[in-house]
C-alpha cells in the first residue's frame, strides 16, 4: 500500500468538478443554493478522492480511535486471533472493533470515508485479502491495513502477519518419519494458496531429503475445514496400500481424517498417525489430543495490532511481511509405526 499519498484538499475537488472551492465548501455544509446536478457531481468527487473534512479530523485527532478488524467466520482459529489483537489493543489504549469484511461493490468509496469520519486509525483483516481496488480507496483515505495469514499475498504491496509455514510442515513431516512412517500423506488446503503451498513444500523436503517417495494420489489439496478432511481422508484410508500417516494442513481437516479413520474401524494412534496445524482448543479437546503445528495465534493479533498502530503513525517499519516462529507439539495421535 503506497505510504503517506498528499491529503486531498477542497482545491482538488474543486479542479476535477470543475467548479469553486466555495461551491465544494457549500456542498460540504449542506447548503441549498447548489443545483442538484453539480452537488451530486461535487459528491462522488468527494468520495471518490478519499476527502475527510478537517472537522472530522479535529474531532478524532486527540482521541485514541479504533482500529478495524475484519473476519468473515468465527471459528477456534479466529477467536484465538482476535482475543490476541483485542488484548494487544486494551494495552495501547483503543478499541477493536470486529466485523464482516465489507463489499463495497457499487458503493464507491464511502465505506472508507466512513470509517475514517468515525475515528478509524487502521484497518487489520483476517486470512482474507483486500482487492486491488480497495486498497486503492484506502490508501486515497490513508487508512493503513495489515493483512494477518493471507491464503496469496497480494499483488499490491500490503502489509501482512504470518507465521513460519514452511518450517511447520517440515517439521510436521520430519516427526512422522522419526516415528518410522514411509506411508505419508499430506491433507492440504485449496491447492493454489500460498499458505498451503509453503506447508506442502516443507513436507515434500522432508519427505525428499529422508529418500521417500511420495505417490501422486498421497496428495490431497481440497481445504482446511472439517468436511475436507472427513472427505479427502476417507479417500486416503480407501487406498491400497492406504498411509499410515496423515499431515493434515488444518486442524479442522486433522479431525476430519481422524473421523474418516474411526469411522473405517481404525484407531488412532496404533493404526493410523495424525498430524494438524494450528494448535487451537481443538487439539486438546479431541481424544486422543492432537499432536500438531502450534501458530502463535493470539501473538499474531497483537502483533497485526501494533504494527497498524504504527503504520497510522507514520512509522517505517522493518518488513512488509512478518512471519512468526511455529513450533510442533506432540500430543496422543502420533504413534511408532
Amino acid at each position: 500500500m503506497p505510504g503517506n499519498p498528499r491529503r486531498t484538499t477542497l482545491a482538488t475537488v474543486a479542479a476535477s468538478a470543475g467548479v469553486s472551492v466555495t461551491t465544494v465548501s457549500k456542498v460540504l455544509n449542506g447548503r441549498r443554493d447548489v443545483a442538484p446536478g453539480t452537488r451530486s457531481l461535487v459528491q462522488s468527487l468527494l468520495l471518490e478522492h478519499g476527502y475527510v473534512p478537517r472537522s472530522a479530523r479535529r474531532e478524532h485527532a486527540d482521541s485514541p480511535g479504533t482500529v478495524q478488524l475484519w473476519v468473515d467466520e468465527l471459528c477456534a482459529y479466529s477467536t484465538e486471533i482476535i482475543k490476541g489483537a483485542i488484548e494487544a489493543g486494551e494495552e495501547s489504549g483503543v478499541a477493536v472493533v470486529v466485523g464482516p469484511t465489507k463489499d463495497p461493490a457499487g458503493g464507491g468509496a464511502t465505506w472508507a470515508h466512513d470509517l475514517v469520519a468515525a475515528g478509524c486509525r487502521a484497518l487489520i483483516t483476517l486470512t482474507s485479502e483486500p482487492t486491488s481496488a480497495q486498497l486503492a480507496v484506502l490508501s486515497r483515505v490513508r487508512l493503513p491495513v495489515v493483512v494477518i495469514d493471507p491464503l496469496n499475498l497480494p499483488d499490491t504491496p500490503v502489509t501482512s502477519v504470518g507465521a513460519t509455514n514452511f518450517a511447520g510442515g517440515l517439521s510436521a513431516t520430519q516427526h512422522l518419519l522419526a516415528l518410522g512412517h514411509r506411508r505419508i500423506a499430506y491433507l492440504g488446503g485449496p491447492a493454489t494458496t500460498a499458505i498451503n503451498q509453503a506447508r506442502m513444500h516443507g513436507f515434500r523436503a522432508a519427505m525428499e531429503a529422508a529418500g521417500v517417495p511420495v505417490p501422486a494420489e498421497y496428495i490431497r489439496n481440497v481445504g482446511f475445514c472439517y468436511p475436507h478432511g472427513l472427505q479427502e481422508g476417507a479417500a486416503l484410508l480407501d487406498l491400497d496400500p492406504a498411509p499410515t500417516a496423515i499431515f493434515a494442513a488444518g486442524e479442522e481437516s486433522a479431525l476430519g481424517a481422524i473421523q474418516a479413520a474411526r469411522a473405517r474401524g481404525l484407531r488412532i494412534p496404533e493404526d493410523l498417525s495424525v498430524v494438524g496445524f494450528d494448535d487451537t482448543e481443538l487439539a486438546v479437546m479431541t481424544s486422543p489430543p492432537l499432536t500438531t503445528v502450534r501458530q502463535p495465534l493470539r501473538q499474531m493479533g497483537a502483533v497485526a495490532l501494533r504494527t497498524a498502530l504504527r503504520l497510522a503513525a507514520g512509522e517505517k517499519i522493518e518488513s512488509r511481511h512478518i512471519e512468526l516462529a511455529t513450533e510442533l507439539v506432540v500430543r496422543g495421535s502420533t504413534l511408532a509405526a
